[in-house]
């Protein structure tokens, strides 16, 4: 089964399997908004869109990707950072000689350090292997935030579908559509689809204002953040991850329950069971 993820900014993790020593288990970091494409674009060369760094080089293996990032000049960062871990500030504190590592435990390591900090530790972020017999567990310590998913298996990029202003504008049901609105719990203001929340536990139908349900929560939270982890629906008054309802957004069906693994123990490689794509 293949997740389809709307609004797809990930940064992955290739892996080299060409046969020659010098090129085995070598590690490339890039960042996409089409894995499958851009995998294709790696191995197929630099002349059809493959990166300089990997082009010739091959075969590749894209066995990680980190998504969930609100753009792509977010991922950017993310990507140089874990690029350039020995120039990034926000990794000082990191070791980067260690001893003996393969090229694939260092950048896991760097990267498991990268979740653990601002601005990445309050990101909604999945964490995913694309080729399961890759797979690294965390270090004692590093473990990611609760409100981050760990998943495996592929995931596609899904071309978001026209909110119902457009669809309506196209057929002449202005009208209609101007009925059909549904109003923010918070403000009480039309919600666009582009703008909308929506709770996903029955049988509580609760919208909100993308801006008005992140400044609810934040109002519960102690420090001056910009992006919230967690919060109270305004109608039900459940306690939600931000990222679970960033998730459902973006076409996952998750269930009250859908949170992180919280130890290594608790991850199979499986893909987890709360994680189920919508069906459509």
């Amino acid at each position: 089964m293949v997740d389809e993820v709307e609004g797809f900014f990930g940064v992955y993790m290739l892996f080299c399997t060409n046969t020659i020593k010098r090129l085995t288990g070598k590690i490339y970091i890039g960042k996409t908004v089409d894995p499958e494409r851009r995998i294709d674009q790696h191995n197929a060369g630099r002349q059809r869109g493959g990166a300089k760094k990997t082009s010739g080089k091959g075969p590749w293996e894209m066995v990680l990707i980190i998504h969930g990032f609100p753009s792509a000049i977010a991922a950017l960062r993310f990507e140089w950072a874990w690029q350039n871990p020995d120039r990034s500030r926000r990794l000082a504190h990191v070791e980067i000689n260690i001893g003996k590592e393969t090229s694939l435990q260092f950048h896991w390591r760097i990267v498991s350090h990268m979740l653990q900090v601002a601005p990445w530790n309050r990101l909604p972020l999945t964490v995913r292997w694309l080729q399961p017999k890759y797979h690294l567990h965390f270090d004692t310590g590093l473990w990611p935030p609760s409100h981050m998913l760990i998943a495996f298996g592929a995931v596609r990029a899904k071309k978001k579908t026209p909110d119902g202003d457009a669809v309506a504008d196209q057929h002449g049901g202005q009208q209609e559509q101007l009925d059909k609105k549904e109003r923010c719990k918070l403000c009480l203001g039309i919600v666009k689809p582009s703008d909308k929340l929506s709770c996903f536990l029955p049988p509580c139908d609760t919208v909100c204002h993308l801006i008005c349900l992140a400044k609810h929560f934040l109002k519960a939270e102690h420090g001056n953040h910009w992006l919230p982890v967690e919060g109270r629906c305004p109608g039900c008054q459940h306690l939600l991850l931000w990222g679970n309802l960033i998730r459902h957004k973006n076409g996952y069906e998750l269930e009250e329950t859908a949170r992180a693994p919280s130890s290594p123990q608790d991850c199979d490689l499986e893909m987890p069971a709360f994680l189920k794509p919508k069906v459509t």
